[in-house]
């Protein structure tokens, strides 16, 4: 089962969050058809978005994250809530590319350049955004170059899928996020740094059976690491036809009547899940009826 831990080491002086997601990112594999680096792209970054999420404290707080390069993928957009949820998508879920010079998913490639989007909804007037431009499109890097740049706060992410060469399903997939708390003391980034430096990728650790616990442990073990919470991990998309209907209905009866005047059924995709929503003729002239 796909799930994240959430902790801190060194007197609070490090937040701690790591997670397993291979579930998730094959279902999203599934769903949408992802190639092999579609699926590496998109997975690493709802395994980060998972982690981001429950880093926010509302039931109701929504993160988003956009990579927005130019390569061959498109945008990839990425929805997580605070309660281990996740959705997302992305624009060319076919895209081939060559292995890059390490023999590995060239994700890079495929994202390009351009700009990462952060938005983090917590139900104010103005959900807070966040914009830094794409480093190297290779997902981890880029949102650790954001949480130092735009939230001013030194990270270490490390992100990594794992896909069968043989049938492209997904075999492993996860992550971690450290994050420094202001007035860290020296001794503890040095024991971090000299951690993460040895620290085998994410993939091989998944791939010898090690838990995100173990993960952390590894990374923390000498800084009195202490976990507080497991949380259960998945994809959820919250479309359903009732909420398509309201959308239908949003768009006024002005609009609805051309669409009725049309004489064809209307058909509403939601990309997070690939779902289409038909609505017939009749249908639709009864939502017209219930629209003021």
């Amino acid at each position: 089962m796909d799930y994240i831990v959430r902790g801190s080491a060194a007197g609070q002086m490090v937040r701690a969050f790591a997670a397993t997601t291979r579930e998730t990112c094959e279902h999203a594999r599934k769903i949408h058809g992802l190639s092999p680096v579609a699926a590496a792209a998109l997975g690493r970054t709802m395994s980060a978005a998972l982690m981001m999420g429950v880093m926010m404290k509302g039931e109701k707080d929504v993160l988003t994250l956009q990579f927005s390069g130019d390569g061959p993928i498109g945008k990839i957009t990425v929805t997580a809530g605070s309660n281990g949820t996740v959705k997302g998508y992305v624009d060319n879920p076919s895209v081939l590319l060559p292995p890059n010079a390490a023999g590995h998913f060239d994700v890079g490639g495929a994202v390009g350049k351009g700009f990462l989007h952060v938005l983090r909804d917590t139900g104010l007037k103005e959900p807070y955004a966040g914009e830094v431009e794409i480093q190297t499109g290779e997902i981890a890097q880029d949102l650790a170059y954001y949480f130092a740049v735009s939230e001013q706060v030194p990270s270490v992410v490390a992100l990594g899928v794992l896909i069968n060469r043989e049938d492209g399903t997904v075999r492993e997939a996860g992550g971690y996020i450290l994050q420094l708390m202001p007035d860290c003391p020296e001794s503890v980034i040095a024991g971090l740094e000299k951690a993460v430096v040895t620290m085998p990728s994410v993939t091989d650790l998944l791939r010898e059976g090690k838990t995100p616990e173990d993960m952390l442990e590894m990374l923390l073990g000498q800084q009195e690491l202490h976990l507080y919470e497991r949380m259960p991990a998945r994809f959820m998309c919250n479309c359903s036809r009732e909420r398509v209907e309201k959308v239908l209905m949003a768009l006024g009866r002005r609009q609805l009547m051309e669409i009725v005047d049309a004489g064809r059924p209307e058909t509403l995709h939601c990309s997070f899940c690939n779902t289409d929503y038909t609505f017939t003729v009749g249908e639709m002239r009864d939502i017209l009826r219930r629209t003021r």
